[in-house]
Parts: C-alpha cells; structure tokens; sequence
C-alpha cells in the first residue's frame, strides 16, 4: 500500500537567511520602535483578562521585551522564551523555530509572540502546535504584520523594475490578510478566535531612512525566490524618486504603513462559552422583537 504523506507548505521564506538578518539587527542596535508599542499593547490586551498565568511561552519575539514586561508585571510566574536568535533575557531561552515546538502538549497556561508568526513558512501547522502546547483553557495572543504593510514600497519596487528592467522581482513579503489569520486561528482548533488590525504611519526624510530601519529590524528581504543579483543602482535611485512622488507628504516626508494585526484565542475547554444547539431557544424572536408572528406564506397588511 502506497503511503501518502502529509503535504508540505510552500517555501516562501528563507529561514535560515531571515534568522541571519535577525542577529545582525540585533548586534548592530535593533529598531524596537514598533516592538515597544507591541510590547505595550500586550500589557494592555493582558490586563483585561482577570488572571495569572502560572507557565508562559514567548514564541519568537525579535528580543526579550515581552518576557521582561511579563515578568515584571507578576502576571506569570515563570517564562519560557523560544528565541529565534541568541540573545539574553528575562525568562528561560531555548534558540528554537516557531515551526517546530520542542515542548510537551499542555504545557504552559499563556502563549504570547510578537512581530514574528507573519515570517513562518507553515503558519497553519506553526497555530497548530501552540494550540497543543496550551494547556485547556491557555490563552495564545499574539501581533503579527499585515496585508497593507509596506503597500508603499512594495509598489515603488514594482513599478521601478518594471521601468527600468522590464520585468518585476519579489522584494517585500507578502502579508496575510486580517481575514485570513481569523480562519486560520479556526482552523488551528483554538476557541473564541478574536482578530483585530490597527495601521502605523511612520514618516522617514526618504525612502532611505526606512531602509535603515528595515534592516535594524531584520526585515530586509529574505523571501525563498528573491532575486539573487545585486539591485541596480539606477533602480533603486528611481525607487527613491517614485516613492518620494506617490507617498510623499507637503513637508517633503515620506510615509511607510506597518499594518499590525492582533490574533487571540483560547485552548478548548468544557467551561468556555459555546453556541446554542439550532432549535433550542426558550424565547420567540417575535417576542423579543415585540411583533405578531406570522406563518410562512402568510403576508403582512398594508
């Protein structure tokens, strides 16, 4: 008999490239800009759930800031830290990959990570196995970039190739859709999945004081089918200009949008809410509504 094998997920990312991006931004001074407010936010998004979380698990989180922030906000008792990169912090490390957990299933009570999961090649198997990792009733909450981020450069880049080489090379990830990252989160098996997206204008002198900052941030291109020439510099003189042309505020500025998008959801568990069995309400709509009920066919007067 024939043995079918599980499919493999397209290779979209060079991992193995991106984690080399990574240390280098880390040594050379990481633009944590966006991940403080990240960070921030998760304070926020954690202080509304009215409990503590005994174990944690920081999934690839570019530095240690969230494990900081949780264990200086005693919302955990101990921190475990899958780190993309060797770099110290204030919890456990363990340099791992998000698309292969090294932990038990029902592990840990909270499973956090910030600006990371948009860079897995496997993202629906990489949910899978946070959701195994939680113990019933563990929250996953976790900030990933977006469809809209980059939008800007993205169409510089394809519009200045397209000028001057006459043809188009993949130069900026592709985001998935805030909609996406809901179904996914159902997919995954995780209870009451919640999406939410916010977009962050930063503005930069030109299109170079981004790049700058990409680079600090690791997130220079790293994609599987990057073209492996060097850019022209004719190119990405005109990328300049185009950019500076289409997104370019009256104080001569240049505007960059990071789309952040917010995923949470629960590992299933008996005491959780759930949706009622079709036919099982105790009260009419018509009642509630304040109406007659009609029959079907039946017409309303004029």
């Amino acid at each position: 008999m024939r043995h079918i094998g599980r499919v493999s997920a397209p290779v979209v990312f060079d991992r193995s490239l991106a984690r080399r991006h990574l240390r280098r931004a880390l040594a050379g001074g990481y633009a944590d800009f966006l991940l403080r407010r990240a960070v921030d936010d998760l304070d926020d998004r954690l202080g509304a759930v009215l409990r503590r979380f005994p174990l944690a698990l920081d999934l690839g989180t570019p530095t240690g800031a969230a494990v900081a922030r949780l264990v200086s906000s005693e919302r955990c008792h101990r921190v475990v830290r899958l780190a993309p990169a060797t770099e110290a912090a204030a919890g456990l490390s363990v340099v791992g990959d998000e698309e292969a957990l090294p932990f038990r299933d029902e592990s840990f009570d909270l499973a956090v990570s910030l600006l990371a999961l948009h860079g897995v090649n496997d993202l629906p198997g990489a949910l899978v196995q946070v959701r195994r990792a939680l113990r019933p009733d563990g929250l996953f909450l976790a900030c990933v970039l977006g469809g809209a981020t980059l939008t800007e450069l993205r169409q510089a880049f394809a519009a200045a190739e397209a000028e001057i080489e006459g043809g188009v090379s993949p130069r900026v990830a592709p985001f998935a859709d805030v909609r996406d990252f809901g179904a996914l989160l159902q997919r995954a098996g995780f209870a009451l999945p919640v999406t939410d997206v916010e977009s962050v204008a930063v503005r930069y002198a030109d299109l170079f004081g981004l790049m700058r900052d990409l680079r600090a941030m690791g997130m220079t291109n790293a994609l599987a089918e990057r073209r492996r020439t060097p850019l022209r510099r004719a190119t990405l003189l005109r990328v300049a200009a185009l950019y500076a042309e289409r997104f370019g505020d009256g104080d001569g500025r240049v505007r960059a949008t990071f789309e952040i998008v917010w995923l949470s959801g629960w590992a299933p568990h008996e005491s959780q809410p759930k949706p009622l069995r079709p036919g099982s309400a105790k009260t009419r709509l018509a009642d509630a509504l304040g109406v007659a009920e009609q029959s079907l066919g039946e017409k309303a007067g004029g």
